[in-house]
């Protein structure tokens, strides 16, 4: 059964040492994509920085993924573009589901992280008259 989500929420990334992290719910969009700074790939390693000096959870850690992918996107303009791929862990009422995450320069969006559909079926039912159902159940713990 699908459990109903807001269209806005917080999730953690335990992989990725980040936690209570803004998530828009985005059912216009197919991928999911996160906030990612300083991308490089140096010997078949990708190396890349999450979020921004601003953000409350910037840890200024450099994480390295071994397995990533490109993948071909289309952005909310309309243009085509290639972005690294990666896939992690993301925690929504207290489950952790493994995520597909897009990495992107979002600095100038509001949300550091997207959720798309792809992720969203088969797991949720979006309530756009909701917001942060599962955060509120995390602190309610």
């Amino acid at each position: 059964m699908k459990r109903n989500i807001g269209r806005i929420d917080k999730a953690d990334f335990p992989l990725l040492n980040l936690y209570d992290i803004e998530v828009k719910i985005d059912t216009g969009a197919y991928t999911s994509s996160i906030h990612c700074k300083n991308m490089k790939v140096e010997d078949n390693y990708l190396k890349c920085n999450f979020l921004d000096e601003e953000h409350p959870s910037y840890h200024e850690k450099e994480i390295i993924f071994d397995e990533y992918d490109v993948k071909v996107v289309r952005s909310s303009n309309g243009q085509s573009e290639a972005r690294y791929r990666i896939k992690t862990e993301i925690v929504l009422f207290g489950k952790t589901h493994p995520i597909y995450l897009t990495l992107s320069d979002r600095e100038e969006m509001r949300f550091p992280v997207l959720l798309g559909r792809n992720f969203l079926s088969k797991k949720y039912m979006v309530d756009i008259n909701k917001t942060n159902l599962s955060y509120k159940l995390k602190t309610k713990k």
